[in-house]
């Protein structure tokens, strides 16, 4: 890494997801993350839930931060209706390439998850990927909550996919590196009661460097499900790994939570 060079960071004024998430080397980063997990995760979903793909009119999915789109993808090739969004116009337009690539179907949404509106109800709503708390403040968390409330048929369906905080702290590295192709990544992180932030250095082969921040909300198994009950919701399930194995506080990869939105809602 001695031979990189200072790079600019770009326009500090935004929120780090609006930078970072923007950035073409993100996938670089992530790239390990692929369709077949997606895949994998899509059928334990719908497994879990019940949702019948063969049901007509085809059951309708947003796919609250999609992303590239993965698994928006993975729920198309399911069958469903799919709405995918996000707020960064670089990985939507990922997203659609590879849709038009598959000859997949899909709706694309550019929306913030704390405001987001649509004239529609959805019988699903999917948050993949550690892709919730990423704002400075719970009350921006539950007015995402109370968004997606919004969108959903009574009795429908919200999966969120959290970081496990207790298997997090128990396999906690303050500094990693690693390489994705001619890419060095340096990733340093911090760990509080209540968050994990990391900052990633990356050095391409030209000696350019880039720097950015991630910072994502913990929430334990009781903290997420009184934010999903405040905001109408009843946890149905929960599950540690993307296979639908119970959830184990200890050695879970992950915390999905699958919640059902009230009937009376």
């Amino acid at each position: 890494m001695n031979d990189c060079q200072s790079h600019s960071r770009g326009d500090q004024s935004r929120e780090w997801f609006e930078e970072w998430f923007d950035h073409p080397l993100y996938l670089k980063v992530y790239h390990h993350r692929d369709a077949e997990e997606a895949d994998r995760c899509v059928r334990t979903i719908l497994a879990l839930t019940g949702i019948d793909p063969a049901r007509q009119p085809a059951p309708s999915v947003l796919d609250v931060a999609c992303g590239a789109g993965r698994h928006a993808h993975a729920f198309a090739r399911a069958g469903l209706s799919v709405t995918a969004n996000d707020l960064s116009p670089f990985l939507l337009d990922q997203a659609r390439e590879l849709a038009a690539t598959e000859n997949l179907e899909l709706e694309f949404s550019r929306q913030d998850m704390r405001t987001i509106r649509f004239e529609r109800r959805f019988d699903l709503a999917a948050q993949l990927f550690s892709s919730f708390g990423y704002f400075e403040t719970d009350r921006e968390d539950r007015e995402v909550i109370a968004s997606i409330a919004e969108l959903l048929q009574p009795d429908g369906w919200y999966v969120l996919d959290l970081i496990n905080p207790a298997q997090l702290r128990h396999n906690f590295k303050l500094r990693t590196e690693r390489n994705a192709g001619t890419l060095s990544i340096i990733e340093e992180r911090t760990l509080s009661e209540s968050h994990v932030t990391k900052r990633i250095t990356l050095c391409e082969a030209d000696g350019k460097e880039h720097s950015f921040s991630e910072s994502v909300r913990l929430y334990s198994l009781g903290e997420a499900t009184a934010l999903l009950e405040s905001g109408g919701f009843a946890v149905e399930r929960v599950i540690g790994d993307y296979d639908g194995n119970a959830f184990d506080a200890a050695t879970s990869p992950r915390m999905m939570l699958l919640a059902r939105k009230s009937a009376e809602s």
